[in-house]
């Protein structure tokens, strides 16, 4: 996925926000397989697991849009830095928990740190570097997402059985402390916030926007769902232990997870030279590919069929993140990305991850937990249709459809960036 020849201080931002986003998922993720040994100490039911994914996910996507909005009107950095320092301290008091309850709570506060970090991020992001280079640039920024999240999952499972799932919470907690002392380097690339924002009714105008939050709602609940739940499903079902089920499972994100990102970005950035709407017409292809893998990977019946199929699916699955940012980024002028993407997140992650894990456990614990599982597949599906629709408001509107024209005074650079005229 190469980016050219980037400059010394975009190579700079970019490699931080990359090791930001690899801690955010590290102790967002951390929790998954670590909730057979929860489950056991405090006696909960597949329903109440899941409220622990669902109350972060519910503060996450309410204070998205909120500082998604206070990103685009003040400092992004200072923004990003907040939300580092809460999530880590919150991270470090899920392990120090007395009660479900508390931990409950501790959770929560890891959502409004991690919310106020994606949006200010990804809009820094393309306001650093040329628009050609936008879905490459935010997959690499992914890779942090996938590495993390793969690393969450493995280092897990493996603390939880050596050490207990309490240490686990600690060792991951302290890195983002360091992390958020270094935000204060980060440029702030020139923009227009300071002489306009972006108003929500605004966006409402933009066809192509909207449809991506429906495709997004199914996709991110197919997507939580197997983040959520597969740590349970193989040691369940497929008889691996808790360090093997994560070791197992985090190499995979790593392998199948980045090469895909890898693969989505760079088809992406390729197919938009050509077509206005080539960025996106990758994903619904990747999720219409991905959908039926994962049914195999569920009803293997044996480790190996699991191992592949699951990889194969994790991999098709990981094309859409690069290209979804970028599209947003596309279709809305500077002044509003991170907005935008708040909006997004706070739509996706309080309608569809929040609910996921909660209507998964809930059919699980009415049925069983692989006959749950087939929701997500559904969804994955539903969503690779709904972002066909994408694709047809982009050819019928193009990209500049329903967008707000820069007044007078301004002028929208090829980076993404914004200057004043003279």
């Amino acid at each position: 996925m190469s980016l050219g020849s980037p400059k010394r201080d975009q190579l700079r931002v970019l490699l931080l926000l990359i090791a930001i986003n690899f801690i955010n998922y590290v102790d967002r993720q951390i929790v998954f397989p670590l909730f057979p040994f929860i489950r056991k100490d405090y006696g909960l039911t597949f329903l109440q697991l899941g409220s622990l994914a669902t109350a972060f996910t519910l503060v996450l996507s309410l204070g998205s849009l909120p500082l998604g909005l206070l990103a685009d009107r003040t400092s992004r950095k200072k923004v990003i830095r907040a939300g580092v320092l809460i999530w880590s301290v919150a991270t470090f008091l899920s392990g120090l928990s007395t009660s479900f309850r508390w931990l409950l709570g501790a959770r929560s506060l890891v959502g409004v740190g991690e919310a106020a970090y994606t949006p200010a991020g990804t809009a820094i992001i393309s306001g650093t570097f040329p628009r050609e280079l936008r879905a490459r640039v935010q997959g690499v920024f992914d890779l942090g997402m996938f590495a993390g999240g793969a690393v969450g999952i493995a280092l897990g499972g493996v603390i939880a059985q050596w050490l207990g799932w309490r240490a686990a919470f600690f060792i991951v907690g302290a890195p983002g402390l360091l992390l958020a002392l270094l935000v204060g380097r980060l440029p702030e690339p020139p923009r227009v916030a300071a002489r306009r924002t972006m108003r929500l009714p605004e966006l409402f105008r933009v066809p192509a926007y909207l449809m991506l939050l429906a495709s997004g709602w199914f996709a991110s609940f197919a997507g939580y769902a197997y983040v959520a739940w597969s740590p349970e499903v193989v040691q369940d079902y497929k008889g691996f232990s808790s360090s093997q089920a994560g070791l197992a499972l985090g190499v995979i994100v790593v392998v199948a997870g980045l090469s895909g990102i890898a693969t989505g970005a760079a088809l992406s950035d390729r197919l938009a030279r050509r077509f206005a709407w080539g960025r996106i017409s990758i994903v619904p292809v990747g999720f219409l590919l991905s959908a039926p893998l994962s049914f195999i990977a569920l009803h293997a019946s044996n480790r190996t069929a699991f191992l592949l199929a699951f990889a194969l699916a994790i991999y098709f699955l990981s094309w859409y993140h690069g290209p979804v940012t970028a599209t947003i980024h596309d279709l809305i002028p500077s002044h509003g990305h991170a907005t935008a993407m708040g909006l997004y997140y706070f739509f996706v992650n309080f309608f569809a991850m929040a609910v996921a894990p909660l209507a998964i456990g809930g059919i699980a614990d009415r049925t069983n937990l692989l006959s749950a599982m087939h929701t997500a597949v559904i969804a994955q599906l539903i969503g690779g249709v709904l972002f066909l629709g994408v694709i047809y408001f982009i050819r019928r509107d193009g990209l500049a459809a329903g967008r707000v024209a820069p007044t007078s005074t301004e002028i929208e650079l090829p980076g993404g960036t914004a200057e004043t005229a003279s």
